[in-house]
């Protein structure tokens, strides 16, 4: 497991829970808007080590915290991943992942394995753009194969999307409301321009508070429960 980082206590990344957020190092996407650049590539000076620290610093929070979010980078590229969620199950937490859904083989074992609690994918795009937003060529059939593992698995999840107005269109979202038709709960979390993968996106914009609800009541056709998260 190569961790990068840790962020010690958070009340937003897991709904009404404290918890504890590890990042992973790597990524397979290249989103120019990505706030955590310096997660992409693979970087050796993160070692086993970070593991054990953040493993003693959890036994340190048991009864303190709720949970923990494994995040990244992309954490589904950690070949033991599962080990991690058994040991952070063995101290009691919940457990969630965040992932671009490029790997639904690893998500399937989380699920089977009863190793999560909650599961967010971000939705980079209609299928179609993905290899414009992410900027690698990306194995459509693998995206729609972890929605609807997510969608039949019986964990809380929820579905999102950073919005940048440049890159996603009404009739985009219209096309993301079919690809999660049914699904219970989807985010659009807006753009905010301070760290980005590309910096000449610090120039782009989201939308304005009023087309976002446009957007959602649109979505709300498809989905159970749209919410708009700054």
């Amino acid at each position: 497991m190569i961790i990068a980082g840790l962020q010690k206590s958070s009340l937003l990344d897991y709904p009404s829970k404290i918890a504890a957020v590890v990042f992973t190092q790597g990524c397979n996407f290249r989103c120019p808007y990505c706030h955590n650049p310096d997660l992409l590539p693979i970087n050796p000076k993160h070692n086993e080590d970070n593991l054990e620290k953040v493993m003693t610093f959890l036994k340190t929070r048991q009864n303190k915290l709720d949970a923990v979010v494994l995040s990244g980078g992309e954490p589904t590229l950690q070949t033991d991943i599962d080990d991690f969620f058994v040991r952070v199950k063995e101290l009691g937490f919940l457990t969630k992942l965040d992932t671009n859904g490029t790997n639904p083989e690893c998500v399937q074992k989380l699920v089977e394995k009863n190793l999560l609690d909650y599961i967010a994918m971000d939705i980079k795009a209609p299928l179609e753009k993905y290899t414009e937003i992410t900027g690698r060529i990306i194995n459509i059939e693998n995206i729609k194969h972890s929605i609807e593992i997510i969608k039949s698995s019986n964990i809380n999840y929820e579905f999102r999307t950073t919005v940048v107005k440049s890159q996603l269109s009404f009739s985009d979202f219209e096309k993301i409301g079919t690809l999660l038709n049914g699904c219970s709960k989807y985010y659009l979390q807006k753009f905010i321009p301070d760290i980005t993968y590309d910096k000449t996106f610090k120039n782009e914009i989201t939308y304005s508070n009023d087309e976002f609800v446009r957007i959602k009541e649109l979505l709300k056709k498809y989905i159970k429960e749209v919410y708009i998260r700054n």
